[in-house]
């Protein structure tokens, strides 16, 4: 299965804040045997989230988004994914039962914008947030008549979609998938020769590796990692072997590797 995420927020797109989101959830979705397909920010745009939208769901069948779900007036996603969806927004009890049990010791918290974070897409799957205030919403797309994609919207700060994530939706994504495949990424790490110089020594083993392998070259401060990757295609036996095969042939320069998976 593959997923797209994206990121919603000026402040992306302008530097005033890293996005750190897209990384860590695509190493999570790489556990699950997800492929990560593509990553992008958007404006706090209508127009801009309608595009990556309809993009995202032309390339894959899980769209991840984060941001723009707080009470304030630049936060549109809430709104633009009930015009996406044809739906309206409607109040869920629930959510505002917990938002009142989360400031329930700051009461000035609790005011007219706050309460719009109980009003959700009535169309939606409203999934509990823990540790915030905005609600983690599950929609379903129907594709030619049938094949249902998903989409799951969640808040942008990093504590509260890093908990929506571990304790909402990498468990329902795993319910989702019909066949779990499993993505292996190995590095071996090298240093002391050139990126170009380190391709031609390697180039009749890259050049005879199965199409269901890819391998990156990824230098940085004086070092290149080598990334071999499967998704879901081969086994780990496979890429292992694919592995011994070549430490012979860095042995020279070879600081040492690393299995993800």
């Amino acid at each position: 299965m593959r997923a797209e995420i994206i990121t919603i927020g000026d402040e992306l797109l302008i530097g005033q804040v890293v996005d750190t989101n897209s990384a860590w959830m695509a190493q999570r979705l790489n556990e699950i045997g997800i492929e990560v397909y593509q990553i992008t920010s958007v404006h706090d745009n209508r127009e801009h989230i309608l595009q990556a939208l309809d993009g995202a769901f032309s390339r894959v069948d899980i769209v991840l988004t984060t941001g723009g779900l707080g009470p304030t007036k630049d936060d549109i996603t809430k709104h633009v994914m009930c015009e996406y969806f044809g739906t309206s927004l409607v109040e869920d009890s629930r959510v505002r039962d917990h938002v009142h049990e989360l400031y329930k010791e700051r009461p000035d918290v609790l005011n007219r914008l706050t309460a719009t974070q109980w009003l959700v897409p009535k169309c939606a799957t409203i999934l509990p947030n823990r540790v915030g205030s905005a609600p983690i919403m599950v929609f379903e797309k129907e594709v030619d008549g049938e094949k249902k994609k998903l989409l799951v919207a969640m808040p942008g700060v990093p504590h509260e979609m890093k908990t929506a994530m571990d304790e909402q939706v990498i468990g329902l994504l795993c319910e989702r998938q019909e066949e779990r495949s499993e993505i292996i990424h190995r590095t071996l790490m090298v240093s002391g020769i050139a990126e170009s110089t380190l391709a031609l020594h390697i180039e009749g083993w890259e050049s005879a590796l199965p199409d269901t392998m890819h391998l990156a070259y990824l230098p940085q401060n004086g070092t290149i990692r080598l990334r071999l990757s499967s998704y879901g295609e081969a086994s780990a036996e496979e890429v292992e072997a694919q592995i011994e095969a070549l430490k012979p042939l860095v042995k020279e320069w070879l600081l040492g590797d690393e299995v993800i998976r």
